[in-house]
């Protein structure tokens, strides 16, 4: 069964976290923020997170 992006970027973020700060409150922090951030990038690679309106390259019709 394949793994997909999302759960993939979590658990790369998530044991990234945990081999860059092992214990401690600041270590939870830094755990909690490369997680999130794994979620968003596999989001990003399943296609299920569009960041198309934060680089520019949105709907061309709407140039307010």
């Amino acid at each position: 069964m394949p793994v997909s992006h999302t759960a993939l970027g979590l658990i790369v973020g998530l044991v990234l976290g945990v081999s860059a700060a092992f214990g401690g409150f600041v270590a939870f922090l830094i755990v909690l923020v490369l997680g999130a951030l794994g979620l968003l990038i596999g989001r990003v690679l399943d296609g299920q997170l569009d960041l198309d309106g934060l680089t520019g390259r949105g709907r061309s019709g709407s140039n307010l």
